[in-house]
């Protein structure tokens, strides 16, 4: 079974699988969501959709400083 887009190029535009799963789960669901605002059907599934905007660099990263640790948990 061959993925496509390769993973190595999906992590080229993504510095880790953990979150290149986190942005691609957030991307599909905001392409969800306009597709059910707007009425219009997918023609592939959002999880697709988002791992090739992913692929050709068109989701923007956010770059969230961490939060300190306070030692709570």
């Amino acid at each position: 079974m061959m993925l496509e887009p390769p993973m190595n190029e999906l992590l080229d535009q993504v510095p880790s699988r953990y979150m290149l799963v986190n942005v691609v789960a957030q991307r599909a669901r905001q392409i969800a969501s306009a597709s059910e605002d707007s009425g219009i059907p997918l023609t592939e599934k959002p999880v697709t959709l988002a791992i090739h905007e992913v692929a050709a660099g068109e989701v923007e990263l956010e770059n969230r400083a961490e939060e300190p640790d306070d030692g709570i948990l």
